[in-house]
């Protein structure tokens, strides 16, 4: 029988609640299934036909959940550009809701709760997608595949990467929500059989794997977080107090490891905001740590163009012959790396100032090639710096580049204690899972972590501490069904939403004025 529609003030409770309850779900605290429950709550709360309402039910949805996920960008840049961010990502969800009431209106998904499902998921997903590329290189950080880390359904993004990912943890919410509407009607045997469903798709996980031993040798490495003077913005006033933590922080493994055992040290972003290919000091002062402990060093340092600008870089640096291979950025952050529309920003915070000198985007695939004297060969680093995590075209390119292990270089010092560093950590755990690569994300205050393919957390540090960390990465070569689709999956997914809507639009301006009831 159809199920009647909520009341307005109903649906608006249910999308708050659904908001604040997928929060949950995302570090801290991590409760991944709560992901399932948000997403059955707005699929409840999206029950009436009326687009114009369901798109305020998903903005209300979605500023339930976005200024909760992203308040480490009050911490960085302020309450405005906080919560203008948050707005915009809100309004995708607004876009949601109204994509779907169209959607819905198609004759056969109208009436079939099981074609509701692939029509809600595929529209999630690709306007998941649409988040991540636009405006100003997109915004990928509430993906509902991040919040899986910890889940059996992590597995999904060996096979088709985070879109496949968000999509099935999409389709376990809405199982969850049919059920929820058959146990309000007595429905008992429905709910049940539905509540089954979303159990198995979650188990289904289980039956991916995940292989995690080496193909071609290991890597010993040692990881240095070399903390920083103070927080916030200001954090790195002091360039040459942080330069000489990570320094120190260098010859400190040498109580855990001898000169030359090690293959490689890794700094994160930011190691050192003195530019050691242009300043002898900075350049004398890594260079003896690299000797001392006669192994490689990738370092995270700044580059300033003749031309203007800057360039978030790293460099590795080979112990008595400097910079061998370099890397820089692709994707600055907007409005904290760059000012885009400089003007316009300014109107609504000053702040915007306070980045004299925009970042570039710089080129390449992230691959950075060491020589490996004790394995004989080349070994291929997959790179990618802060945010680039976040964005799946970025840690693919690396990959499929060679890319062995991967590295996340990172700089957390302006987020202060907030989510922002375990929640990136949670993305470079699904990127290791996606790609089947050991992946070591370095801060320079933390958290900073060892994970391995299988996204296993075999070690991590605590925020704004010096420490060190010093592990063997298993070095693979084979590509996973994700690396090796690409963004196929991401680009079918889209053409199906965009199908499903303008079917759906099309069908209900032929069945206008004919009474169909309500949605089943």
């Amino acid at each position: 029988m159809p199920a009647a529609r909520p009341s307005r003030w109903w649906t608006l409770l249910l999308a708050v609640a659904g908001g604040l309850v997928t929060r949950v779900a995302f570090p801290g605290p991590g409760l991944w299934p709560a992901a399932f429950l948000g997403i059955a709550l707005l699929y409840l709360a999206l029950r009436r036909d009326s687009a114009r309402w369901n798109a305020l039910v998903g903005l209300v949805w979605g500023l339930a959940f976005f200024p909760a996920l992203i308040t480490w960008a009050d911490e960085a840049v302020g309450p405005v550009p906080w919560l203008m961010l948050s707005l915009a990502c809100a309004a995708y969800v607004a876009l949601f809701g109204a994509a779907w009431s169209w959607a819905r209106r198609g004759e056969a998904v109208w009436r079939s709760p099981w074609w509701q499902l692939p029509v809600f998921v595929v529209i999630w997903v690709a306007l998941e997608e649409a988040l991540a590329f636009w405006p100003f290189g997109g915004f990928p950080w509430g993906r509902l595949a991040f919040s899986q880390a910890d889940s059996p359904l992590a597995s999904f993004a060996a096979l088709g990467g985070v879109p496949l990912l968000s999509a099935a943890v999409c389709t376990v919410g809405v199982l969850l929500g049919h059920a929820l509407i058959a146990l309000r009607h007595a429905q008992l045997l429905t709910a049940s059989s539905t509540a089954l469903a979303a159990v198995l798709v979650v188990l289904a996980g289980f039956a991916v794997p995940l292989p995690t031993g080496a193909q071609d040798g290991t890597l010993l490495v040692g990881a240095v977080q070399g903390n920083v003077p103070g927080q916030g913005l200001d954090a790195f006033g002091r360039r040459a107090v942080v330069l000489d933590n990570h320094v120190q922080g260098t010859y400190a493994l040498l109580d855990d490891v001898e000169p030359g055992e090690l293959d490689l040290v890794l700094w994160p972003e930011n190691g050192t905001d003195i530019d050691p290919q242009v300043d002898k000091q900075a350049a004398a002062a890594i260079d003896g740590a690299a000797q001392a402990l006669r192994a490689p060093m990738l370092v995270g340092t700044v580059e300033y163009p003749e031309t203007g600008g800057r360039y978030n870089t790293s460099v590795l640096w080979e112990p008595g012959q400097g910079v061998v291979a370099t890397y820089s950025k692709r994707h600055p952050a907007p409005f904290a790396e760059y000012i885009p529309l400089r003007p316009v920003a300014r109107l609504f915070s000053s702040a915007v100032d306070r980045v004299t000198r925009d970042m570039l985007p710089g080129h390449g695939d992230g691959a950075i090639p060491l020589e490996s004297e004790r394995l004989g060969r080349t070994v291929v680093l997959g790179d990618v710096i802060c945010f680039e995590v976040a964005y799946d075209s970025l840690v693919r390119s690396a990959v499929r580049a060679g890319g062995e292990i991967l590295v996340v270089q990172t700089n957390n010092a302006t987020f202060g204690w907030s989510d922002e560093s375990t929640q990136q950590l949670a993305m470079s755990r699904i990127r290791a899972i996606e790609h089947g690569r050991a992946t070591v994300q370095i801060s320079t205050v933390g958290v900073s972590g060892v994970i391995q393919p299988n996204g296993a957390l075999t070690e991590s540090t605590e925020l704004f501490t010096a420490d060190q960390m010093i592990a063997s990465l298993p070095l693979r070569t084979s590509q996973t069904w994700a690396t090796r689709l690409g963004a196929w999956p991401a680009w079918g997914i889209d053409a199906l939403a965009l199908c499903a809507v303008v079917s759906g639009a099309v069908g209900a301006a032929r069945l206008r004025g004919t009474n169909r009831g309500e949605p089943a």
